[in-house]
């Protein structure tokens, strides 16, 4: 209770002191600027077509009819908090929170991009322990807008995009300080009953002549997330959450200098801390003492990058370009305590940590000009990255110096050791594209692309302490080629068909060539050095059209991928091995050779008059290994979303309806869902007595369904069942004031 009274009084002062800094602002804008009420209004894309904002570098690579954008007024509407809320706004698009990832048609983990400011996240997995994830590293409320590009293509954005991209912008100084002003703010105080959470946000922007300044910071504070669970108690009948405190933290510092109407250099920082305290209350009591074993685990991300972006200014020799150049650092830690009842008994902890370091260097340029009676819009670009992936396993407990007789109980306890080799790698990718103008209604896009990659494993001692250790893996290198061919046709002047075939394609991660996590006698997981890269051929048919009151699209796809990549169960001998090396098997990294994705996808928005408006999405997916046809997990159920609002400018509200499909078509039963409808209502009010304040409240699941979200049931399940349920009834409440 302490807690939170410190938490609302945060949300107070931050809300107090914005008051306070826009006060002393007033006078300084009121002439400059007539009216001081700015709703935000991210600096993104000027006109219809995607490619036009040099300020967001996935809309400057992907086709208008490919991307789905997600503005900043629409995340507030639904009160986007985190990943997690994603899939209410877009029934293609989720969160899989077993593992950290986000799911794009049917695909996760590194099978999806993600970019903050044009920055790949990587997706990170020690293949052993269960540390994984990082690709939400980023708080939400610094974000201006989202882009979703949807679909296997690899031709621009190169490894990892077999799924799509999910493309963050966080907040830029420009978007609070419109027109001549010089100074503004952003302040936001929100709490979540699904988890008993408050968190404050603050924005500051400055400009002096050409310079601009943002400073941006926030902090979240709850506990475990609720759910329909009802079993307490210890091991794997409880039902209930582990009890969980967690806080979160984030800073973001820009400052960018304008040359001109069309040029702006920029330098960012960036941290991002969470930290979460679980009492694991789930653990088994077979192997610890009931109510002993409490963990924490940890994702951090920092950053710091230099930018360039040209835009289309007067005489300007390219009509866009950009660059960034950046060093990241992500790192994801599990620390365990506990107190053993199995032998060896007594004091265990375990300290689990992989971290991923990267500099790099990405951009793109593009030209408009015309030769032979045809317009061309070409873009050029490309990307260079090194990176240093270090796992390690460190940890206390009773065994004695190895080595043990067969059987023991230590054989199967690994610390203080790397579970893999600390691997260096280089990437490397080039492409073109060409948007040719056929005729002033057909447009007709090739493009291609050239990655290189190459992963070194390096000699360390953690590495050589592995007790299976027999030398350093061999390096893995590849390249590959990825073209696109897209075709576009306006059969009206608000509607478009459109037709794509592109080849996609993804490394193998560190972890997939090179773990080995495991001891003889016992049992064995491993990577696999010969590992070919995943590669896909992916096709969509689609049509989109936009109107003044009224915008849809419906589109269908179809992805054949080749070399996925997988675990199964050898046997020794194709190791070299004997059966008694391994008793308890050998699981190893491999290459399915055939997979296939499909489905459909629909969406329409309607302005129905001045004051009401809805909005109506589906997607229904397939996924199957089609040699031995069994499907895949990570496919989500078949789900619509449907939206009907009111806005008169000073309060409204939105009711969303969600309807979701049981799956059923799955590897093991404790995947298969239900079907479910949720009805979520939200409400805001602007009061005219405050310039720029906004208050908004939601109530989430209206009638308390007992629902699964398919996503968050791990693949290797071993609560019961209604452990992963969703949250029943909650309330949200958001208050905020821009100056």
């Amino acid at each position: 209770m302490a807690r939170h009274s410190r938490l609302l009084a945060g949300a107070a002062s931050s809300i107090v002191i914005s008051f306070v800094l826009a006060n002393a602002a007033t006078a300084q804008q009121a002439d400059a600027a007539g009216d001081t009420s700015v709703l935000l209004d991210p600096v993104i894309i000027s006109g219809e077509r995607a490619d036009e904002d040099p300020g967001n570098q996935t809309a400057t690579r992907a086709a208008t009819v490919l991307t789905t954008r997600i503005t900043r007024d629409e995340l507030d509407r639904a009160q986007i908090f985190d990943a997690d809320d994603i899939s209410r706004l877009d029934p293609g698009v989720g969160y899989n929170s077993s593992n950290g990832s986000f799911s794009v048609r049917g695909l996760d983990k590194a099978r999806v991009l993600t970019t903050v400011d044009g920055i790949p996240i990587p997706w990170l997995n020690d293949g052993a322990r269960g540390v994984q994830g990082g690709s939400s590293t980023f708080d939400f409320d610094t974000l201006s807008a989202l882009d979703i590009v949807k679909g296997s293509d690899s031709s621009v954005f190169g490894a990892g995009a077999l799924g799509g991209i999910v493309a963050v912008r966080t907040l830029n100084p420009e978007d609070l300080l419109p027109g001549d002003k010089t100074f503004g703010g952003l302040s936001r105080a929100s709490f979540d009953s699904a988890d008993e959470s408050w968190g404050v946000d603050q924005a500051l922007a400055a400009r002096m002549g050409d310079t601009y300044m943002l400073l941006q910071g926030g902090y979240r504070a709850g506990h475990e997330e609720d759910n329909r669970g009802d079993v307490g108690g210890y091991g794997a009948t409880r039902t209930e959450p582990d009890p969980l405190d967690y806080d979160r933290k984030n800073v973001l510092v820009k400052l960018r200098q304008h040359f001109g109407v069309d040029q702006v250099f920029g330098v960012t920082g960036e941290l991002y801390d969470r930290d979460d305290d679980i009492d694991s209350r789930s653990s088994s009591t077979s192997t610890y003492e009931a109510g002993s074993v409490t963990r924490r685990e940890v994702e951090r991300r920092k950053r710091i990058s230099a930018s360039y972006e040209l835009g289309a200014g007067a005489g300007a020799w390219l009509d866009a370009a950009e660059a960034v150049v950046y060093w990241q650092r992500q790192e994801l830690s599990d620390d365990l305590w506990g107190k053993r009842r199995s032998s060896p008994t007594g004091a265990y902890a375990r300290l689990n940590d992989i971290e991923d370091t990267t500099f790099g260097i990405n951009g793109s340029v593009m030209k408009h000009f015309d030769v032979g009676g045809l317009t061309h819009k070409i873009s050029v670009g490309g990307q260079a990255f090194g990176n240093r992936t270090e796992q390690m396993a460190e940890g206390e407990d009773n065994c004695p110096p190895p080595p043990y007789p067969p059987f023991n109980s230590c054989n199967f306890l690994h610390t203080n050791q790397a579970d893999m080799p600390e691997v260096h790698g280089a990437s490397l990718g080039l492409f073109v594209e060409d948007e040719i103008a056929v005729t002033d209604k057909f447009r007709l896009t090739p493009g291609i692309r050239f990655d290189y990659y190459e992963q070194n494993p390096q000699e360390t001692a953690a590495y050589e302490d592995n007790v299976t250790y027999t030398g350093l893996p061999a390096s893995s290198s590849d390249s590959a080629v990825s073209p696109k061919l897209r075709a576009e046709f306006d059969v009206t002047p608000n509607a478009t068909v459109y037709a794509q075939w592109a080849k996609g394609f993804r490394a193998p991660t560190a972890e997939e060539l090179y773990l080995s996590y495991g001891g003889p006698g016992t049992y064995l997981s491993i990577g696999n050095p010969d590992l070919e890269a995943e590669t896909s051929d992916g096709f969509e048919v689609g049509l989109r059209a936009k109107h003044a009151d009224f915008d849809w699209s419906v589109s269908t796809f179809y992805n054949r991928y080749k070399n996925f990549i997988d675990t199964e169960t050898v046997d020794p001998s194709v190791l070299g091995l004997s059966p008694g090396d391994y008793p308890f098997g050998i699981t190893r990294y491999y290459n399915r050779a055939n997979v296939e994705i499909y489905g459909v996808e629909a969406s329409a928005r309607w302005q129905m008059d001045p004051l009401w408006h809805s909005a109506l999405s589906v997607a229904s997916y397939i996924g199957r290994d089609i040699d031995t046809d069994v499907h895949l997990n990570s496919i989500p159920a078949a789900k619509g979303i449907l939206n009907l609002g009111y806005d008169n400018g000073i309060w409204g509200g939105d009711a969303y309806l969600t309807l979701a499909a049981a799956r059923n078509d799955v590897e093991n039963d404790i995947s298969k869902t239900p079907g479910y409808a949720l009805l979520d209502l939200t409400a805001w009010w602007k009061p005219t007595q405050i310039e720029g304040v906004k208050l908004q409240a939601g109530l989430y699941n209206v009638f308390d369904e007992k629902y699964y979200d398919a996503l968050d049931i791990p693949d290797s399940a071993i609560q019961a069942k209604e452990f992963y349920t969703e949250p029943g009834r909650s309330f949200r409440a958001t208050l905020t004031y821009q100056f």
